[in-house]
């Protein structure tokens, strides 16, 4: 790539001439390792969800990342690495094609990240009722709240906001507020240092546009991020049995998933920002995010 290339941005990717061949065999190594582990019940996927559809769409977006010096992922990732990216979107049962993840370019390896919409969408496959409602607090608002000393719940107590209070220099925190699988109301409560902090795990560190234009939505995203790892975090796998989906089962097929429910799952690490990574996606951390186990052979052809 020569300098005057380096500096215009792309509009799509190069890719390698081979694509076509590449594109089989890594979706092909994909779904035959998602049947192993459906089949031994290492892996139960959620009720209408295609893994099948979601490789092939997942490969699709796959050929417009990019690293930070815009080469093709494709060219420069491992195909063990992509395939593993690929595999740890199908195992958390979300769609890369509906935003609710990012494949980012460590070096020479991919890695699928979860999204506000992924994390969102995760906590309702857990059981969250409806969407997460959140508010920001600005100085000057009358925001109080109370903690039953007997459950160790949150309740607000009261927000009062006046229209000129809302001045996104001026945030003093954010809640949000979710309904549990049982009914009940979860309240989470950060103050802006805890937000701010939370950004700092990120590539941006906070100093995205977008953390710096729309820093009310942003502050919105990371407490109702916090708030679904909650539900996310101490869900079982109840929702993966869903019952009108038993009702069309064979008698196999039901004996086979409730085998499997008594098998240990294959889990992927969350993420711990709680921010959009889309505009950091080419933006490398200093340091790789661990992998969280190598489910494909390093050595295997591809």
């Amino acid at each position: 790539m020569t300098q005057q290339q380096s500096t215009q941005q792309p509009t799509q990717a190069a890719q390698p001439k081979n694509l076509p061949l590449l594109q089989k065999n890594i979706t092909d190594s994909v779904m035959e390792r998602v049947h192993e582990m459906e089949e031994s019940g290492g892996l139960i996927t959620p009720p209408n969800y295609s893994a099948a559809n979601q490789i092939k769409a997942a490969f699709f977006v796959l050929q417009q990342v990019e690293d930070k010096q815009h080469r093709p992922a494709l060219e420069v990732c491992d195909k063990a690495s992509i395939a593993n990216a690929i595999l740890d979107m199908v195992v958390q049962g979300l769609s890369v094609s509906k935003k609710q993840g990012y494949f980012i370019v460590y070096g020479t390896k991919l890695e699928f990240q979860r999204s506000y919409f992924g994390t969102v969408a995760l906590a309702k496959q857990c059981g969250m009722k409806g969407q997460p409602v959140a508010n920001v607090i600005y100085q000057g608002d009358n925001f109080q709240y109370e903690i039953d000393t007997e459950t160790g719940l949150t309740r607000i107590v009261k927000h009062e906001q006046k229209f000129e209070n809302i001045d996104i220099t001026k945030i003093r925190g954010a809640y949000a507020i979710t309904v549990l699988p049982d009914e009940s109301r979860q309240v989470t409560i950060m103050n802006i240092d805890q937000i701010r902090k939370a950004w700092g795990q990120g590539a941006t560190k906070g100093n995205s546009p977008a953390h710096q234009n729309f820093t009310d939505e942003m502050c919105k995203k990371t407490v109702i991020g916090r708030a679904c790892k909650m539900i996310i975090n101490s869900s079982d796998d109840a929702y993966l049995f869903d019952g009108k989906r038993d009702e069309m089962d064979t008698d196999n097929a039901k004996e086979q998933r409730q085998a499997a429910a008594d098998q240990p799952r294959t889990v992927i690490g969350e993420d711990t920002a709680y921010e959009e990574v889309k505009d950091e996606a080419t933006d490398p951390a200093p340091q790789p995010a661990a992998n969280n186990g190598n489910l494909f052979n390093e050595e295997a052809p591809y």
